[in-house]
């Protein structure tokens, strides 16, 4: 069962924060927006899952999605909480369809090939460009309540995050997550002078420690995932 909660949660990360572009998530008010976004993360999940006969498995992740998506469209504006609560809905959703898969009259089990490959790779994306859209939003707000004028270079700080994300999953896939020091110390280091102004300095706290708070528990439950 944790391995196909595993390839489901993967498909779901690749289709949403890889497979996603910038037009369609921010068009899934329209009907057709919203079925395409859902058909692709169906055929994620049929590509990955390998259960080449298995119709239930991507008609139910189609079903799902565009369910939870619609009602967030529909009754949600993009903020924190409701980027939130849209991702726990559609993980909470992909284990009970995991668990009814596999105890299921068809009893699937996942025997197709890559299965390190296909969850190092969603992991990636998940933790350099997923939690990338929870950490702007958080930031965003920050900037919005605190009148906050940042100078710097456009998508500067969405560029240097991700570097950053994606250099802690590489430490912790080859075994050194103890360099992480390395890294705070050296952007400390960069960043000293405009932590001499209190609210740039607070602001600039709390974007690296939820950055790099989320770069290691992502990269954390990835290596668990590959190790199943």
């Amino acid at each position: 069962m944790e391995k196909i909660a595993t390839i489901l949660i993967a498909a779901h990360c690749l289709a949403d924060f890889f497979l996603q572009p910038k037009k369609m998530a921010r068009n899934k008010r329209h009907p057709i927006m919203l079925i395409l976004h859902g058909v692709i993360h169906a055929a994620a999940t049929w590509l990955l899952l390998q259960s080449w006969s298995c119709r239930e498995a991507p008609l139910s992740v189609f079903a799902l999605h565009t369910i939870i998506d619609f009602i967030k469209q529909r009754y949600g504006e993009e903020s924190v909480t409701t980027f939130i609560a849209d991702q726990t809905a559609h993980l909470f959703s992909l284990i009970l369809l995991a668990s009814f898969l596999s105890h299921g009259a068809q009893g699937i089990v996942f025997s197709g090939t890559g299965y390190q490959l296909f969850t190092g790779f969603a992991g990636f994306i998940a933790t350099v460009r997923g939690s990338g859209f929870l950490i702007a939003l958080i930031t965003r707000e920050l900037t919005s309540k605190n009148n906050l004028k940042l100078d710097g270079l456009q998508n500067g700080g969405v560029l240097i995050g991700q570097l950053e994300r994606g250099l802690i999953f590489l430490l912790f896939l080859t075994g050194q997550p103890e360099s992480i020091g390395f890294l705070i110390a050296a952007k400390s280091i960069l960043r000293f002078e405009e932590s001499k102004k209190l609210k740039q300095a607070e602001y600039i706290l709390v974007g690296t420690l939820l950055s790099f708070a989320a770069a290691i528990a992502i990269s954390s439950a990835t290596l668990w995932a590959m190790r199943l």
